[in-house]
């Protein structure tokens, strides 16, 4: 009885049918473990960038924008405008304009579920300023005394897709500025 347990040893080692399978069970799930990972860290990237390209869109246009221009134009009969009102639509839906609808806003926005309050918009404020001599040095080249800076900063709670929920990560919550110069016109 001894001699057939130990036959039946040898044979079970030197057969190798089903061994590639035991290996494919163990490595599988791994795997598709680290393939989601990167999943993930890919939409958040790309979430990322989305809100990054909007606030520095919102930036570049409030730095051009002349609200004393539109408002001048309002008192001559044509509808005044906010240029930082604007640059948050153009941070958030890529377009100055919105379509609302009961009450709805109908554009999609660049990111899913990124929103107005999201972003705010300083336009020229006075603490943004600076002069553009300061003693002898040249901190700024100007033709004005004074150097204004316009700032786009914005959140985005990122949701994702859920793969940082199953290893117990925290919501996770983008931010992003950007900063150009005021050009008045």
């Amino acid at each position: 009885m001894f001699r057939n347990v130990v036959r039946q040893l040898k044979e079970f080692r030197r057969d190798q049918h089903g061994a590639v399978l035991v290996e494919m069970t163990l490595v599988a799930p791994l795997m598709l473990l680290l393939s989601a990972g990167v999943f993930e860290f890919g939409n958040l990237i790309h979430d990322k960038l989305l809100v990054e390209a909007g606030l520095t869109d919102a930036a570049r246009f409030g730095a051009r924008c002349n609200s004393q221009l539109y408002t001048d134009y309002a008192t001559a009969g044509f509808s005044a405008i906010d240029c930082a009102d604007m640059a948050r639509n153009i941070a958030v839906y890529g377009t100055a304009s919105v379509t609302v609808v009961s009450g709805k806003v109908t554009n999609p926005p660049r990111v899913s579920g990124w929103q107005k309050s999201d972003v705010t918009v300083t336009i020229g404020a006075s603490s943004s300023c600076h002069d553009a001599v300061s003693g002898s040095t040249t901190l700024y080249r100007s033709v004005t005394p004074q150097v204004c800076i316009v700032r786009a900063a914005g959140t985005y709670p990122y949701s994702g897709v859920g793969m940082l929920a199953l290893l117990d990560i925290g919501p996770i919550t983008l931010s992003g500025s950007h900063e150009e110069r005021l050009i008045r016109f």
